[in-house]
């Protein structure tokens, strides 16, 4: 029986910032301006969400790279194995809601064969009809 990537991952909602963010750092260190720069995200969401991630302990500050071309002032962020995992998790329960999202709408199946994590996925509010 093999078990589940997911069930490692503590179950926490991942916003579309913190994604991006995650996925910035996914390739490796990078100081704030080059997230910014890579997620088109503003300053202050990006620094707002660096705290928060770095507090749940998803991001850490990485020690600033020695090169002559780069400021000083740069702080630089990398993702901790736990960020790293709750990207990869966050990752799969998209491809996992894609494939029921092309399923139910381009193919016109009703998703019944779906497993109990999509259909939970999809009882969000975001998926509730609007009146």
């Amino acid at each position: 029986m093999t078990q589940d990537p997911d069930a490692l991952v503590p179950v926490a909602p991942v916003t579309p910032v913190a994604f991006h963010i995650l996925l910035a750092l996914a390739t490796g260190e990078r100081h704030g301006y080059a997230i910014m720069d890579a997620t088109a995200l503003s300053a202050g969401t990006v620094y707002r969400m660096i705290k928060h991630l770095v507090a749940a302990g998803l991001v850490t500050p990485a020690t600033r790279p020695t090169s002559t071309n780069d400021d000083e002032r740069r702080r630089y962020y990398r993702l901790t194995p736990l960020g790293r995992a709750m990207a990869q998790a966050e990752t799969r329960r998209l491809t996992r809601l894609v494939g029921h999202a092309r399923a139910v709408l381009l193919t016109g199946r009703d998703g019944a064969g779906a497993r109990d994590d999509e259909h939970h996925a999809l009882s969000s509010p975001l998926h509730r009809s609007v009146p």
